[in-house]
């Protein structure tokens, strides 16, 4: 497997299933509720069709855990040490809200370590992917020409920054900001807070715009996967709450995560 096609086929599929997601971004939206109660919608599904099919297409030996089929129960029997995990639409709330936060995330998972991810941010034009091998970077992609600017334009590395003595900033939970996560910021010396939605948390400590993201609410696998593996690339880290790194391939609590905290150099 050519590690660095295949992080490519990544960006490609996140891209093209944009096309969906934007389409009804911009026309009415009909929410329906799944069974733990969280919002799902046409755009979520169809985006999801659309990278199952391209994953099949470019890597159809590797597993894949996607989010609406998961819901469904569609889960692979076998996982083995590599797989795919698959948001088509983080941040359905920011979707619904049209506030442009939202995320297309795919993840490769191998011996339990997200090692490549992409995360696109259609409505904010910007693609963010990266490998363990390869580093991490940022891109300007508009979702109408994405397969014209995936070839054109040039991608910026990025790199988590050195924690400023002035005072880090924090990013946060748009829509889950808790007492939990107040009183774990007291610890620190805060020069600005900043709210955020879906994955992009991660990225805002990946290119260095914040320092600090702590996650003491409920998120899975899926939700976190791919950005998780762009701030790996970019030199930062994840922990779960009390020490020891974030793992992934958790089938005995649905693919559930515990809290968590990303990091710069802190």
């Amino acid at each position: 497997m050519d590690r660095e096609l295949l992080l490519a086929g990544l960006c490609e599929a996140v891209v093209k299933a944009s096309d969906v997601i934007m389409y009804h971004y911009s026309h009415d939206i009909e929410v329906m509720e799944k069974g733990d109660k969280s919002p799902v919608t046409i755009a979520d599904q169809k985006a999801e069709v659309i990278i199952l099919e391209e994953l099949a297409r470019i890597a159809p030996e590797i597993p894949v855990v996607a989010e609406e089929a998961c819901s469904a129960g569609n889960i692979p029997s076998e996982l083995g040490s590599r797989f795919f995990l698959v948001d088509p639409l983080d941040g359905t709330k920011e979707f619904l809200k049209r506030n442009g936060e939202f995320t297309v995330n795919i993840g490769l998972i191998e011996d339990g370590i997200p090692t490549m991810g992409a995360v696109y941010a259609p409505a904010l034009d910007r693609l963010y992917f990266g490998s363990e091998e390869g580093g991490a970077y940022v891109q300007s992609v508009r979702p109408s020409h994405g397969a014209e600017d995936l070839k054109s334009n040039d991608a910026t590395p990025i790199t988590v920054r050195k924690a400023p003595a002035a005072g880090i900033v924090a990013v946060t939970s748009r829509s889950h900001m808790d007492n939990q996560t107040k009183a774990y910021l007291e610890g620190f010396k805060v020069a600005e807070l900043k709210p955020s939605g879906s994955s992009l948390k991660f990225c805002l400590v990946a290119t260095g715009e914040a320092d600090l993201y702590p996650r003491f609410g409920p998120t899975c696998e899926w939700d976190v996967a791919a950005a998780h593996a762009v701030l790996r690339a970019a030199g930062g880290s994840v922990e779960v709450i009390g020490g020891g790194p974030m793992v992934y391939g958790k089938t005995e609590v649905r693919f559930l995560n515990p809290g968590f905290i990303a990091k710069g150099d802190l």
